[in-house]
Formats: structure tokens, sequence, C-alpha cells
């Protein structure tokens, strides 16, 4: 199965707080570098109104077209922040999304997806998407990355401590959690969504 490099990341809508924390969600990474494009690349989650006017009045967006602005700071090279207000299903909703603009398509692109995936008759989410909710929604103290005491074809990636009965808690890779430990680890209203086709 091929996943959509576009993909939501959060499940509901993050308030500021939330927002601010999901700006770098791989903050914990050992080697930071100008390489990272791709931890960010494509990924979108919703935010409220206010979030997306803070934003707005922050600084001078780079850039302003209908339904969407950037921001002036690059995360990396060429990824930077681009923020929608978008009207879905009749209600004016928000969302922040990591752009490549070396990819001159790439935001509409992205408004396209989001649109698309929020407005699904059914809400039903990925394996992807469950695995993305978790990283984002689990404290940093919990979640962190592969280091020098794992197989070195294994670090770097990323882990989240788990509960495993008698064995007590244990860090596990976050790509190799059962149905069961990712059921557990989601909240109670999106544990028994069923379960999307990824695109």
């Amino acid at each position: 199965m091929t996943l959509s490099p576009i993909r939501k990341v959060y499940q509901g809508i993050a308030d500021r707080r939330q927002m601010f924390r999901m700006f770098d969600r791989h903050a914990q990474r050992a080697k930071r570098s100008s390489d990272d494009a791709a931890l960010y690349r494509g990924k979108w989650f919703e935010i409220d109104q206010v979030g997306h006017d803070t934003m707005l009045a922050i600084l001078p967006p780079l850039w302003i077209k209908a339904e969407m602005f950037a921001l002036r700071e690059f995360l990396t090279d060429s990824i930077t922040s681009v923020f929608f207000s978008l009207t879905i299903d009749d209600r004016l909703r928000f969302f922040h999304a990591y752009c490549d603009l070396f990819d001159k398509g790439s935001p509409d692109r992205m408004r396209a997806a989001i649109v698309e995936r929020e407005s699904r008759p059914l809400k039903a989410m990925t394996r992807e998407e469950r695995l993305e909710h978790i990283w984002s929604s689990t404290h940093d103290d919990y979640r962190g990355y592969a280091d020098d005491g794992w197989a070195e074809h294994l670090r770097g990636r990323r882990t989240v401590l788990v509960y495993g009965g008698q064995r007590g808690t244990m860090l596990k890779l976050l790509d190799q959690l059962t149905d069961a430990e990712i059921s557990a680890k989601l909240p109670v209203h999106l544990r028994y969504l069923p379960d999307a086709i990824a695109a």
C-alpha cells in the first residue's frame, strides 16, 4: 500500500496551545539538518480560528491568496507553514499545513487534499492517521527516537512508551504497534472508527 505524502496528523481541532506544540512534532530528534523536509512536507491538521488569526497577525505573510497564506519564516530550506480558511460542507474551518514552496503547486494540492479528506461522509481513519495522531498527542516524555540502545538499522525511528502488561512499560517503535496497542493509545471517541483506505 502506498501512502499519500499528504496526510492528516491530528484528529480533532488543535487549540492554540496544541497548535504551537505541533509546529515541531519532531523536536526531539537527535540530528537536525536541512534534510528534514521529509518529516514535515505534506503534513496537516485542523486548528481553531483563534490560532489561524494569531498566525496571520504575528508577521507579514510571505504571500496571501484566496483562502490561504504562507508564513515568511521557513522551517527548512523550502518548507513553510501555510494556513487555510476553507468552507467545507457549508462550515468555515481552519487548517495548518507544511508545504514545499519549491514545488509551486504544493499549496493548491494541499488545499484539494484537505477538502477531499474532510468532505468524506463517513468519518474513518487509516492506520497511518492513527499512528500520526498517537505521535502528535503523546507527551514528549513518552515519545522519542530510537537511539544507540537500538539496533543500528532502527536508530532514528520514532518510538512511544506502551504498557506491556506483566512486562510493565516499554519503548516500542511507533510503526510496529499492534492494533490493540493503537486502540489503547487512542482516545475513546477515535478507537472504533472504521478503517479508511489510504489514498
